[in-house]
């Protein structure tokens, strides 16, 4: 006799009714839908864990990378068939495919509902019986009902659910493979009886299955040659349970649902008030007794109305909702719809929901395995003296400091809490070698170790292979490619650069925009020039990736045409550009006059924009091309009051050293604005601010200590570059006496 008992995952009633079934029929086998592959490994599960824990499953080939987890709970009805059944001396089976199989190649959740599927008949059923969504008809259903006849309403539910909709090729794969199961268990039992838990949406098609003849015995699956996966346990938590913070399958707020499968609806509702309200007063919300009465009576008089025996989650919920908010809400409430919550939900309804959610972490039995990961970690972190909690200074010139630094970088590539870099460098470029770094306990490092570890044994290997899958994720974005290569230097990987590199450099050939590739080429310019630290100096994939940016970068300049303001991204483009002619010209061979060709006919074009223009001429300057020209009449020819300023930006930020050394710049600016009437000097003046940031304070200290020294005016500088107002508004105010002098005497009313 085989007993079919579908669940929707995480349900206490389901829950109850697999260890009540359990216990009543007394099977000799009990089959539960979860990973195949740890069949053998049922005692570790049953070790005596603090739940939520979960099988973390991982697979890695030449192909693709996958992670799974398959999370129980006390109230997850496949854990209540394990307890319940070895409790009663029944043989455990796991039932379905391992979690590396194609099958599960798009889910990151192994019960992940397929609700999606049967949408427009949950619709239906929501629109029956008035309710908001599939939580709260579930509960409405299932959770707060007398549970006499549950099972006979659960299998109608599922019937319903499944009708004659075709799954889809993975579930189709699953199902057979679980009814393979299941005939060979029926062939070994005779006429003891089995049940079997699976999800509720496989039942219909597993009780047809299963009847099916036939002596075909469940295939073990080995993993591929070339591949490489494991499954273990991790702790998990009630926030990572919880479909309010995105999880997709089982029932929102955990904590709540615990209470129900201990204690009970009724009680789960008065621990569910004193929550929320413990929770509000500890933010210093204040509630008075007055208020508790309130919510309870409103969510009292909400079960009554909606036909409730005890008061629902959402009961409980509206009426706290009613009694304690007295505005109107801008955004629906979070649990009238799945997912998290909406941005500009009201903050009391948001620790609501944070209340229900719970902070409780599992906890694995002392003797449970762990992948190799864990021990490398481990033992890195003693050897280091990284195992206690406190702030770190590294010094990166230092060898032991380096190596100390390698370990934190690639524990935090791999996402492992409690390792955070409060400073340091952040690109090659940075001059400063020291990194400042705190180190606390985390109860999430262990699962973060252990699913660490699908990556590799080693810390070193884990954070290569994750990089190397970062490389993949980014597809063509350069400045995340670059990214991903400075984490490999600081985690000091260099068996990745190679991979990576091909990436930045297929991705630079195909980047429309100047801006990015410049920042690209900065940090693997600044890497290849001097960074000796991290072992790139001097790399030669990284002098591919700068010849080739450069290269692209000048193409893509003569290129723009038009545009109003300095595009401040382009110009620092072809600044990068002529830092990688200074410092890697001669010895990667970059074609210096083609560049200062490009730069000659960016500033001359009529058809480019101010401020390329005003770059293409600072690009030859700064290099010392004699067909530069004369900056003085380039200076004057550039100066209309619409263009001047992002003509100079271009201008500056290529040679702003050559415009502070040459005699008569200066000279010639202070002319060119000097003559500007009023109306110009306003149209020009936003522009013109933005081009002389890029001189640093002393430099603009010098600039203005020159002008006053033009005027024979005697005093300090700073009196000109603090003003008590800003510019804009002086101009506009002096713009105004101006107008207003004119219609005064105008009018007569004074003489000039």
């Amino acid at each position: 006799m085989i007993t079919f008992i579908g669940v929707r995952h995480h349900s206490p009633a389901c829950a109850r009714l697999v260890r009540e079934t359990i216990e009543e029929l007394k099977p000799a086998y009990v089959l539960v839908e979860g990973p195949v592959e740890m069949n053998a490994r049922i005692g570790e599960l049953l070790l005596g864990h603090e739940l939520p824990i979960a099988v973390f499953s991982s697979y890695k080939d030449g192909e693709r990378h996958h992670a799974s987890w398959a999370p129980f709970c006390d109230y997850s009805p496949e854990w209540t068939a394990l307890t319940a059944g070895r409790a009663a001396g029944a043989q455990l089976r796991f039932i379905d495919l391992p979690a590396w199989h194609p099958a599960f190649s798009e889910r990151r959740n192994r019960y992940a509902d397929a609700e999606q599927r049967y949408a427009e008949v949950v619709d239906r059923l929501c629109r029956e019986f008035s309710v908001d969504n599939v939580d709260t008809l579930w509960d409405h259903l299932f959770e707060v009902p007398d549970p006499d006849g549950l099972a006979e309403r659960l299998a109608a539910y599922f019937d319903l659910l499944r009708g004659e909709a075709e799954a889809g090729e993975d579930d189709v794969a699953r199902e057979a493979y679980m009814a393979s199961w299941i005939r060979k268990v029926r062939r070994e039992a005779g006429d003891r009886p089995i049940v079997v838990v699976t999800g509720g949406f496989h039942r219909p098609a597993l009780v047809r299955l299963a009847a099916l003849p036939g002596d075909d015995e469940p295939v073990v699956h080995a993993l591929p040659a070339d591949a490489a996966g494991g499954s273990y346990l991790v702790p998990y938590s009630f926030r990572r349970l919880d479909s309010f913070d995105g999880y997709q399958s089982g029932m929102p707020s955990p904590a709540y649902y615990q209470h129900v499968f201990e204690a009970g609806v009724d009680t789960a509702a008065s621990r569910l008030t004193e929550a929320v309200v413990t929770r509000l007063r500890d933010r210093k919300q204040r509630l008075s007794t007055a208020d508790l009465i309130a919510a309870t009576t409103s969510g009292q008089a909400l079960a009554l109305v909606r036909g409730h025996r005890h008061r629902s989650r959402t009961d409980v919920l509206d009426g706290l909702v009613s009694a304690l908010l007295d505005e109107a809400l801008d955004v629906p409430l979070p649990w009238s719809a799945r997912g998290t919550p909406a941005p500009g939900t009201h903050p009391v309804v948001v620790e609501m929901v944070a209340a229900l959610s719970g902070d409780r972490v599992g906890r694995l039995h002392p003797e449970t395995p762990a992948p190799p990961l864990v021990h490398h970690a481990t033992a890195e972190l003693e050897r280091h003296g990284l195992d206690s909690d406190g702030a770190r200074k590294l010094d990166l010139a230092r060898d032991r400091d380096r190596e100390v630094s390698r370990v934190l970088h690639r524990l935090r590539i791999l996402g492992v809490p409690g390792f955070t870099r409060q400073s340091g460098p952040t690109t090659g470029i940075d001059p400063e070698p020291v990194e400042q770094w705190t180190i606390a306990r985390d109860d999430l490092r262990l699962p973060a170790l252990i699913e660490a570890g699908g990556y590799g044994a080693t810390i070193d290997e884990a954070a290569g292979a994750l990089l190397a899958e970062r490389v993949t994720d980014v597809g063509g974005d350069v400045e995340k490619l670059a990214g991903v290569l400075f984490d490999a230097a600081l985690a000091g990987i260099p068996e990745l650069s190679g991979r990576v590199l091909d990436a930045v450099g297929r991705a630079v050939g195909a980047t429309p925009e100047m801006g990015p590739l410049g920042r690209v080429l900065d940090v693997v310019l600044a890497l290849w020039r001097h960074d000796r630290l991290l072992g790139t100096a001097g790399s030669t994939p990284l002098g591919v990736v700068i010849g080739a940016s450069v290269e692209r970068i000048l193409w893509l300049a003569e290129g723009v045409r038009g545009g109003a303001g300095a595009d401040l991204p382009r110009i620092g483009a072809l600044a990068s550009v002529r830092d990688a002619l200074v410092h890697a010209g001669k010895a990667l061979d970059l074609d210096r006059d083609a560049a200062l060709g490009v730069a000659a006919r960016l500033a001359l074009s009529a058809e480019a924009p101010p401020d390329l223009r005003g770059a293409g001429f600072g690009f030859g300057w700064s290099l010392g091309s004699s067909d530069a020209g004369d900056p003085v009449r380039a200076i004057r020819g550039a100066f209309a009051p619409s263009t001047a300023g992002d003509w100079l930006a271009g201008l500056f930020a290529l040679a702003r050293e050559e415009v502070l050394q040459a005699g008569g710049v200066l000279d010639v600016l202070d002319e060119a604005v000097d003559v500007m009437g009023d109306g110009d000097f306003l149209i020009a003046l936003p522009a013109l601010r933005q081009a002389f940031e890029f001189f640093p304070p002393r430099e603009r200290d010098t600039i203005a200590q020159h002008l006053l020294g033009r005027r024979g005016i005697v005093g300090h500088s700073r009196a000109l570059l603090r003003l008590a107002a800003e510019p804009e508004l002086v101009a506009e105010g002096a713009e105004l006496d101006g107008r207003v002098a004119e219609l005064l005497t105008r009018e007569g009313l004074i003489t000039t």
